[in-house]
């Protein structure tokens, strides 16, 4: 099992910034890429960013490509999602997610763990 912790949400305004972080224990040798989603009221939950583990390739939505990046510590077991030039449809509760085994990153069906979510509001 591998256990994710989200921190880091809250309110901003639009044109601000707001980083991320989720903190991964448990068996963390098993997940193979992480990767960040969200949901917004009354939507369905979509991609918005993935890194895999091994080798450091990135990969973003079209929506947040140029605004938002995504990073990973290591020593800490930790990613990050790095989020510039926020804007009011950037609002929504984001998760944390761990693929156990190598799959395509966009889909949320990949994923085998999940965080709780953290609120990010944007106002405008």
């Amino acid at each position: 099992q591998v256990q994710l912790v989200e921190s880091g949400g809250g309110l901003v305004q639009a044109g601000g910034s707001l980083r991320l972080s989720c903190a991964a224990s448990g068996r963390t040798f098993s997940r193979n890429t992480m990767g960040w989603f969200r949901q917004a009221p009354g939507k369905e939950r979509e991609f918005v960013a993935a890194i895999r583990w091994s080798g450091g390739s990135t990969y973003y939505a079209d929506s947040v490509k140029g605004r938002f990046t995504i990073s990973r510590d290591n020593a800490k077991n930790t990613v990050y999602l790095q989020m510039n030039s926020l804007k009011p449809e950037d609002t929504a509760v984001y998760y944390c997610a761990a693929q156990a085994r190598l799959n395509v990153v966009w889909v949320l069906t990949s994923y085998d763990y999940w965080g709780q979510g953290t609120q990010v509001t944007v106002s405008s």
